[in-house]
């Protein structure tokens, strides 16, 4: 019985150190000299200053910005608190929001059907992607705001645009962060 407990006992040491300390310890080395950007979050920065994360959504309120999916996440793009309101389609704290921006976003652009993502929340609140067609319906609102031809804007939009992966996997989608830096390097005293 003792010689057991002294084999579990030692085991437990011995797997603690190997999987508890060591390989946490590699796999951190190895993600760092690999993939360091994407091991620290895809922070991008501006003048030494960390201005966002590519990975996750944050509010663009601005008009002159696009905006990304509405986040429950919180008090709103909380990484902190991330996830789904639970609301079910017959709520009408959800009926109310949805239809207060489904009016605003009708407000800003009337001739255009609005695309689904720009009125519901993903399942995590911090979606950093919206489809070419939200950034499609955002563009008049931008070129009138920066006093750009929409076709400035436009362009913009379908540089930014990724593709399916391998061709097959996902949807089209356009990184809201990514090219709202790029409107800001196009236009930057606007």
């Amino acid at each position: 019985m003792k010689k057991h407990l002294i084999t579990a006992f030692l085991m437990t040491i011995a797997t603690t150190i190997l999987l508890g300390i060591i390989y946490p310890l590699v796999i951190t080395v190895l993600a760092q000299v690999l993939f360091k950007d994407k091991a620290n979050g895809q922070i991008r920065y501006r003048n030494g200053e960390a201005i966002g994360s590519r990975i996750i959504a944050q509010p663009f309120t601005s008009a002159k910005y696009f905006h990304p999916r509405p986040s429950a996440a919180g008090n709103g793009y909380d990484a902190a608190n991330s996830g789904g309101t639970n609301l079910g389609p017959t709520n009408q704290k959800l009926i109310d929001r949805i239809q207060a921006d489904a009016k605003t976003l009708h407000d800003e652009n009337p001739s255009q059907p609005i695309p689904v993502d720009l009125i519901t929340t993903s399942a995590s609140g911090l979606d950093p992607e919206i489809s070419p067609a939200a950034a499609e319906f955002q563009i008049p609102r931008i070129a009138r705001e920066r006093s750009l031809p929409e076709s400035a804007i436009r362009d913009l939009v379908e540089k930014h645009t990724d593709q399916r992966d391998l061709g097959l996997l996902g949807e089209p989608r356009v990184n809201v962060f990514e090219l709202n830096l790029a409107l800001d390097e196009l236009t930057p005293n606007r």
